[in-house]
């Protein structure tokens, strides 16, 4: 068994465990549509064509309600920047474009039903969100250039942490229909985190001691995206103020499962070096 293999290698040897996790993610992957649950009728024309421009009062979530949709409206509407680094890694094998269009196609899924909903329920100021939207979209995903296995773990780590702040979001009980919308974004989520972690799985069964090495470098210098806010909040200081992320919630919730189900500590098949990278997450054991 080699000790690593180059990315165009892996690309390769790995490219039938995607095609796996493609199928199933598409079998077990609910089919619903942004239009359902966008609240049409309580929709209204602003001043440009003759109705009402926004104004605070007219409101109705909450603040923590606000900034988690707010969150993940811009994080997700960033897709061509997403699919731009993926595809430039993952591009030249079917089943890994496949999922990347997949993916990124869902995350615009995710920003369609959202933005809906937050413009037409009046529930934050379109202008200022557009703005944003557009300061974010021009700023674009900024990351370095990653290996396929980092790419990988790095986003099974990710999207297990979206699916954390939303389902976080619903537990606060408020909004009905914003929680259901919630709850249908963390299950896409949780599926594609899912997705990620078998590809990881696999990499150990190919080169275990390069996959552990991958896992420790994302989860030592993992951060969940940063977004300028509307109110140019510190996006992610806004989400721990208001309970819905932080660096507890990221190690118990996050972290510690993902590493249970890699059987990090348990493994017997590391050599040298993978053995001293493991011992670099001992605080997770």
């Amino acid at each position: 068994m080699p000790t690593n293999m180059t990315d165009g290698d892996l690309l390769l040897r790995l490219e039938p465990a995607v095609e796996e996790n493609l199928r199933r993610h598409i079998e077990e992957a609910e089919d619903w549509h942004p239009h359902d649950f966008a609240p049409w009728d309580e929709g209204k024309n602003f001043a440009f064509l003759g109705g009402e421009d926004w104004a605070p009062e007219q409101s109705h979530l909450s603040d923590v309600e606000i900034l988690s949709a707010t969150v993940g409206v811009l994080v997700a509407d960033n897709l061509p920047a997403y699919h731009r680094e993926l595809a430039r890694a993952l591009t030249g094998l079917g089943a890994w474009w496949k999922w990347t269009g997949r993916w990124t196609s869902e995350e615009n899924r995710q920003a369609i039903v959202l933005r809906d909903y937050l413009v037409l329920t009046r529930a934050v100021d379109p202008v200022a969100l557009e703005r944003v939207r557009m300061e974010e979209m021009t700023k674009g995903y900024d990351a370095p250039s990653l290996h396929v296995l980092d790419i990988v773990a790095h986003f099974a780590i990710d999207e297990a942490a979206a699916a954390l702040r939303n389902t976080n979001t619903v537990a606060l009980g408020g909004d009905p229909v914003l929680a259901t919308i919630l709850t249908k974004i963390a299950a896409d989520d949780a599926l594609q985190s899912r997705f990620y972690a078998n590809v990881v799985t696999e990499g150990f069964a190919v080169v275990p001691d390069q996959t552990m090495r991958a896992i420790v470098d994302r989860i030592t210098g993992f951060a969940i995206p940063v977004v300028d806010l509307p109110s140019k909040a510190n996006s992610t200081e806004a989400l721990k103020e208001a309970g819905i992320y932080d660096d507890d919630q990221q190690r118990d919730k996050v972290f510690k499962p993902l590493l249970a189900a890699w059987n990090v500590f348990g493994r017997d098949d590391l050599g040298d070096e993978g053995k001293k990278a493991r011992d670099e997450l001992a605080h997770l054991a």
